[in-house]
C-alpha cells in the first residue's frame, strides 16, 4: 500500500513539473497582471459611481433645507395671519421634507463608509498589481525565452552525444599519454 501511495505522489509531482513548464510563467504572470488591472478598473467605476451618488445626494440634501427654510418664513406669515389651516399643510410638508432630510443623512453616511472602504481595497489592490508587475519584470529579465521556448540557462546546460563521445575521446588520449 505504501508503495503504490509513493508512486502515485511521484507521479503526480511529474505531472505538476511537466504542467508548470508547459504553462509558461511569464505569460501566467501577464495574464495575472490583466486580471487584476481589470478587476482594478472596475472598483474605480465604482467608486466614482459612489462618488457622484455622493453628490446627489448631497444636491437633495441641500434642496431640502432651502425648502424647509422657506417654510418657516411661509408658517411665520400664516401663523401672523391666522390661517391656522394653511399652516397645518406647511407644517406637514416640513415634517415631511425633515424625515427626508433624515433618511438623506443616514443614507450619506453608509455611502460614505462605502466610498472609504472601497478606496482603502483600491489602494491595496494598487500595491498587489505594482508588487506583480515587479515580479513580472524580475522573471523576464532572469529567463529571456530563446527561439526554441527554453531558458537561455537550460541551452548552456544541455550538452549533446557527441560533445559526450568527443569529451571521452580527449580523456582517454590524455590517459593514454601518462
Amino acid at each position: 500500500m505504501a508503495l503504490i501511495t509513493r508512486l502515485s505522489r511521484l507521479f503526480k509531482a511529474d505531472m505538476h513539473a511537466v504542467l508548470d513548464r508547459i504553462e509558461e510563467p511569464q505569460q501566467m504572470l501577464q495574464q495575472a497582471i490583466r486580471e487584476m488591472e481589470q478587476a482594478l478598473y472596475q472598483e474605480q467605476q465604482q467608486l466614482k459611481l459612489q462618488q457622484h451618488e455622493q453628490v446627489e445626494l448631497q444636491r437633495q440634501m441641500d434642496g431640502l433645507l432651502q425648502k424647509v427654510e422657506c417654510s418657516q418664513k411661509e408658517l411665520d406669515l400664516c401663523l401672523n395671519s391666522g390661517k391656522e389651516e394653511l399652516a397645518r399643510g406647511i407644517i406637514r410638508r416640513r415634517l415631511e421634507r425633515e424625515r427626508l432630510a433624515g433618511v438623506i443623512t443616514q443614507r450619506q453616511q453608509l455611502l460614505g463608509e462605502k466610498i472609504t472602504q472601497l478606496s482603502n481595497r483600491i489602494e491595496q489592490q494598487r500595491n498587489e498589481l505594482e508588487g506583480m508587475r515587479q515580479k513580472a519584470e524580475l522573471v523576464a529579465a532572469a529567463a529571456p525565452v530563446s527561439d526554441h521556448g527554453r531558458g537561455v540557462g537550460e541551452c548552456a546546460i544541455r550538452v549533446s552525444e557527441d560533445e559526450v563521445e568527443i569529451a571521452l575521446l580527449r580523456e582517454k588520449e590524455r590517459r593514454a599519454a601518462s
